[in-house]
């Protein structure tokens, strides 16, 4: 530890840590059997369409009664702290996509417009798509994306033309850009959520344009990883399966199944409620008090089961990307920026590595509630800090969750990053009474903590982490631990064990 840093806090944190009373269990991390291996750009993020054009996107709370959508200015992602913020969590993907890139008009070289044309909401000026491609090169973060598919793009069949989508890879490529991955278009699924979609539209149509869209990118972009369907809620979000115009449902299933072995990875999204922008939809709300239960931290697992069997019988052997999850739909709940929902991020990341998911990318970078940084203040929140240590002691190769000494102490592990035979660890303690581990004699820990839990000003090892102007990250030296480690109530656990000697971390 850096003496320089050092504090009465700090000091009476560790001296808690020591004194622990709960008992300490071996983990056996040497023993730990390799049970898969994601992405190394498995922890990635979104940056809406609709923040890069700018336009109405959710609400911030505290405004009029009933306000769903605010206006809001395009990102600035030239900004420099973006920039740096960014780079911490690199290597990793940016998907800029979401509802509103359905009908976002991409302007053609020279065109100026004000508003956009009919059977379009958004503009996307080519300057903003440049500012795309250098940001995504700054930060070592891909571009995943979708196409424009609402009636602006639409013969007077009703059948979906290519010229957007050739318009935005000709300008990609005359940019010195790639398009690393991208779903024909967000969640098919829900065809009503798209402004001007055929009132129909449903798998039959979904099927008839992915074969044009998937001949199209095959010729167009031979590099780029097809994604898909992209089907959201229909693990247990939505009570029933969504209907377009006429009621009819529209289930992944059938998209599935009209067009088998067709796709590079099979794509999914997931949220666990809704916030309470979205309440009529009336199926719920995300619950503070429901936050640390295993119903919601299992949640995830709902979804990805529903979706896995889908690949398993229409696409058998892909990879699995979860493309779009937060908290809770509709731009997150009031608590979605707070270390409470760190438990339900960190989970997530640990539950579905077990289950080899490549890709898991984060509802938002910075915007709205749901954000991993504050849009206006540009201040880092505790999921941010969550998946720097993340990036910190987690690699590629997923080991085999340890015995846990308590039902409410989850522990996952993988490969340490760049140590031969090294184990990261991450524990999550739900409960209210410190809970021990025993990690080796050499390790390294990271404990975040949070008081009140709805707090956005996390502490890790007692510290108030920080970036400065150059980028640097302050407060996260870790701590070194001999032995025992012991996790305080309600707190998250990140461990770096160097010296666990495991085969499968070669």
């Amino acid at each position: 530890m850096n003496m320089k840093y050092a504090s009465v806090s700090l000091l009476a944190f560790n001296l808690a840590v020591v004194a622990s009373s709960a008992s300490a269990q071996g983990l056996g991390l040497a023993d730990l059997k390799k049970v898969g291996q994601v992405d190394e750009r498995y922890q990635a993020y979104n940056v809406e369409m609709v923040e890069v054009t700018g336009g109405r996107f959710w609400a911030p709370y505290g405004g009029p009664a009933g306000e769903v959508y605010r206006e809001r200015p395009p990102i600035d992602l030239t900004d420099q702290r973006l920039i740096h913020l960014a780079q911490h969590l690199g290597p990793s993907l940016m998907r800029v996509s979401g509802t509103w890139a359905n009908n976002t008009y991409l302007l053609a070289d020279g065109e100026k417009l004000t508003t956009p044309p009919k059977g379009y909401m958004q503009i996307l000026t080519r300057e903003q798509w440049r500012n795309v491609i250098a940001f995504s090169k700054a930060v070592d973060a891909p571009i995943v994306t979708s196409f424009a598919v609402g009636a602006g793009t639409r013969g007077v069949d009703g059948v979906w033309k290519t010229d957007q989508a050739q318009r935005l890879a000709d300008l990609t490529q005359a940019l010195g850009g790639t398009i690393y991955a991208a779903e024909f278009f967000n969640e098919p699924n829900m065809p009503a959520a798209t402004i001007g979609m055929p009132k129909g539209y449903g798998a039959t149509n979904y099927a008839t344009d992915f074969r044009l869209f998937k001949d199209w990118a095959k010729k167009t972009l031979p590099d780029m990883k097809i994604l898909g369907p992209g089907g959201v809620g229909e693990g247990g979000l939505m009570h029933q399966p969504p209907v377009n115009a006429f009621g009819t449902p529209v289930r992944t299933e059938d998209m599935m199944k009209a067009n088998p072995n067709s796709v590079d990875a099979v794509s999914y999204h997931f949220y666990g409620t809704v916030s309470q922008r979205c309440a009529g939809m009336n199926i719920g709300t995300a619950v503070k008090e429901e936050a640390l239960t295993p119903a919601w931290l299992d949640a995830t697992l709902r979804d990805y089961n529903f979706y896995s069997t889908l690949r398993d019988q229409y696409e058998p052997g892909k990879p699995m990307w979860n493309t779009e999850t937060a908290q809770a739909a509709c731009g997150g709940s009031p608590w979605a920026s707070t270390f409470l929902d760190s438990f339900r991020y960190v989970n997530q990341l640990g539950a579905l590595a077990q289950k080899s998911v490549q890709v898991v990318m984060h509802n938002t970078l910075a915007a709205s509630d749901y954000a991993l940084i504050d849009q206006d203040t540009l201040t880092p929140r505790p999921n941010y800090w969550a998946a720097v240590l993340w990036r910190k002691t987690m690699a590629k190769t997923v080991l085999e969750a340890p015995q846990s000494p308590m039902s409410n102490l989850r522990v996952y592990a993988q490969c340490l990053p760049g140590t031969k035979g090294g184990v990261g660890l991450v524990a999550l303690n739900t409960g209210g009474a410190p809970q021990s581990l025993a990690v080796g004699r050499k390790a390294r820990s990271w404990v975040m903590t949070g008081q009140p839990l709805d707090t956005r000003n996390v502490l890790v090892n007692g510290r108030a982490p920080s970036i400065d102007g150059r980028g640097m990250l302050h407060g996260l030296d870790g701590v070194p631990v001999r032995g025992k480690l012991s996790i305080p109530g309600q707190a998250i656990a990140f461990v770096a064990v160097p010296d666990a000697a495991n085969p499968a971390c070669g």
